[in-house]
């Protein structure tokens, strides 16, 4: 059984999709790189006096977070839209597998908050030596870390499904569709060995795993937005 048309909701779907690929990068980056990285280091006393002397702009961290889950499950569902008409199991599979990345991200927000109240020494905390409540507040931020590897295991299984839907249905150019394959599964291929060997961030760094992927994402964020889905005849299997 072949298609030859696109609906009206995949169209739009397809705009939503593309703002929500763009969107979500943005926001990841402006917390990582405005936030994070300014605010968390790797001696716990000077984590806390950083946290503490800007709390506002910790919980905008928080917040920011908080978006990027919402328009985490606004691009699953605006993509399970676009390609359920390819294949419906496996556009199922990485709605799923998306899903429970977007979870991991909730997780790591309350990891924050849970640090946070650490860090505000309420009465019912003073029986802790500050260095303790320290202590404590940084394993709950470097939790963090072991909780967004998780998730990007992933969400490089969902991407490689969706790039390959995207490469069956010509929906965009099939060159970016197969980098969206390549790139998304050996993210989760050196995810998957980071968590089974930590030394492995000696042989790939950590910031090759997810990069040419994002690559992928921004570009098709790009294309859905701009261009829209390509008209093709594609094979359909439910």
């Amino acid at each position: 059984m072949t298609i030859s048309t696109i609906n009206e909701s995949q169209r739009k779907a397809a705009k939503v999709a593309g703002f929500a690929y763009l969107l979500t990068f943005a926001v990841v980056v402006f917390v990582n790189f405005g936030i994070h990285e300014r605010l968390i280091t790797s001696d716990a006393a000077e984590t806390a006096r950083n946290i503490i002397a800007h709390e506002s702009l910790f919980r905008l961290g928080i917040a920011c977070d908080l978006i990027y889950c919402a328009g985490i499950v606004i691009l699953l569902t605006a993509l399970y839209v676009i390609l359920k008409p390819v294949h419906r199991g496996f556009a199922l599979l990485a709605t799923f597998w998306r899903l429970v990345y977007a979870l991991m991200w909730v997780l790591m927000t309350i990891y924050f908050l849970t640090a946070l109240r650490l860090l505000n020494s309420a009465d019912y905390l003073r029986v802790f030596e500050v260095e303790r409540l320290q202590a404590l507040a940084k394993l709950y931020l470097s939790a963090c870390s072991d909780v967004y590897y998780v998730g990007l295991l992933f969400y490089g299984l969902t991407s490689t499904v969706c790039g390959y839907l995207f490469f069956k249905s010509r929906y965009i150019p099939r060159a970016l569709a197969a980098w969206g394959v390549v790139s998304s599964l050996w993210c989760a291929l050196c995810t998957f060995a980071f968590i089974i060997s930590p030394n492995f961030a000696k042989v790939v760094n950590l910031w090759w795993f997810d990069s040419p992927m994002g690559i992928f994402e921004i570009a098709t964020g790009f294309w859905l937005l701009f261009k829209g889905l390509r008209l093709s005849e594609i094979a359909v299997t439910v």
